[in-house]
């Protein structure tokens, strides 16, 4: 499974994306479009160390509910994630049983070298 999971109107998303290419073979998921499922999610949390890894705490929706101040549970951050598109770390990037997550340049790189070897 190639699978990248991506905001469409992200500047950095559209940047990484470019980056990439030539994504033969790759299917994108627009998050915000077709969301993501929770099977999708299940996924992800197998191939990385915990839920919190693919929050993503600069979502505006973070501070606007006040959640930075909560204890969040791994059940949380699941629940979250699954509530609204904003909260999962952008780009998600699965190739066969790896997981990129997020737009560090060492992640960036990595996934480009599993996608392209």
């Amino acid at each position: 499974m190639k699978t990248i999971f991506y905001l469409a109107t992200c500047k950095t998303c559209q940047k990484i994306l470019e980056e990439l290419q030539p994504l033969d073979g790759v299917e994108l998921r627009e998050i915000k479009e077709k969301g993501v499922t929770p099977e999708e999610l299940e996924v992800m949390r197998g191939l990385t160390d915990s839920y919190e890894s693919l929050f993503s705490r600069r979502a505006m929706l973070f501070r606007q509910r006040g959640l930075k101040d909560q204890s969040l549970t791994e059940e949380d951050y699941k629940n979250l994630i699954l509530e609204h598109y904003t909260f999962l770390k952008r780009p998600v990037i699965v190739v066969d049983d790896s997981i990129f997550i997020g737009n560090a340049k060492k992640q960036v790189e990595a996934a480009k070298e599993a996608l392209h070897g």
